[in-house]
Formats: C-alpha cells, structure tokens, sequence
C-alpha cells in the first residue's frame, strides 16, 4: 500500500463591491499598496492611506478575511488569521454615468462619471496550510491511538468479567 501524502488546501475567502463611485485608476492607486501583503498589514496600510477610496477597500477586506473564516469553519478545519495573506486583488471599471453640462450659446457638455468593481482575495499562506494539514494528521493519528488504546482497555475488561462470570458459574455447580 502506498504511504499516504498530506493533502494541503489553502484555505481562501474572496469579496468584491460592486458599482463603487471613484474612478478606477484612482482605486488602482491604493490596491497596488496592499497587494502581496499579510491581511492584518494591509488593514494598518489601508488605514492609514489619505485616499476616499481606502474605506471601501478596508471593508472588502475585511469581508474576504471574513469569508475566509466562515469557510475554514464550515469545513471543519482551523484558521490562523493571522497567516491570510492579499493574494488577488483588482479594480475594474464598472458603468459610466453619462451626464450634461450646460454650456454657453445654448449647448452642453458631456462629462462621465466612472464607477470601479473592487476585488480582494486573501489565502492562508503555503506554509501555514502545510503546517495545518501536518497538525490535523498528527492529531487524527494521535486520537486514532486513543480510540485503539481504549478498545483494547474495554476488550480486555470484557474479556475478564466473562472469565469472572464463568468461574462464578463453576463455583456454583
């Protein structure tokens, strides 16, 4: 039989906004800070940005960190938030909002206003996953012997109360 390989899934969680009312190059300009950078970091760099966009950002992220919680529960599995890294992230741009401007002599002018969808994906880092699936296995071996370990214990006193009950039965005949 082949020995078994741990099986390591990152654990990930996505959010993203939608229709966000800032131009996407303006939102670029904050993403490309927090991109590649530990959640927990980006959140202290997103905080600190004097830039309007940076609060929706740090609400993203705070949902994907979020998402990625309730995934790792669902799934039964523990999550060091702490090892969630900006894996993904980007802006792209959503609809214009064509408006008019009045304009002199009876004309006007056509301006747009430019919306952005925002998208933050954070992962568990590949070491902590590595870390965490060594941990899950050692302890499933580790509760595997406990299980065995008892068995034997409850085979072994049922065996004796047989014997008990069987030299009972001797002594009565």
């Amino acid at each position: 039989m082949a020995p078994e390989t741990l099986t390591h899934s990152s654990i990930d969680g996505l959010a993203n906004a939608r229709f966000i009312r800032v131009s996407p190059q303006k939102a670029r300009l904050v993403i490309d800070l927090i991109r590649g950078h530990r959640a927990a970091e980006a959140l202290q760099i997103l905080q600190f940005t004097k830039k309007r966009i940076a609060r929706e950002i740090g609400k993203v992220l705070r949902s994907a960190i979020a998402n990625a919680e309730h995934k790792a529960d669902e799934s039964g599995e523990s999550l060091d938030v702490d090892m969630l890294w900006v894996t993904r992230c980007f802006v792209n741009e959503g609809p214009r909002w064509k408006r008019l401007r009045t304009a002199p002599m009876g004309r006007a002018f056509r301006y747009q206003k430019r919306t952005s969808h925002i998208v933050v994906e954070v992962a568990e880092h590949e070491r902590a996953a590595e870390d965490r699936a060594k941990a899950a296995e050692a302890d499933r071996v580790a509760s595997k012997g406990i299980k065995g370990a008892v068995r034997k214990a409850r085979k072994t006193l049922e065996d004796r109360a047989k014997k008990a009950q069987k030299a009972q039965k001797r002594k009565k005949k």
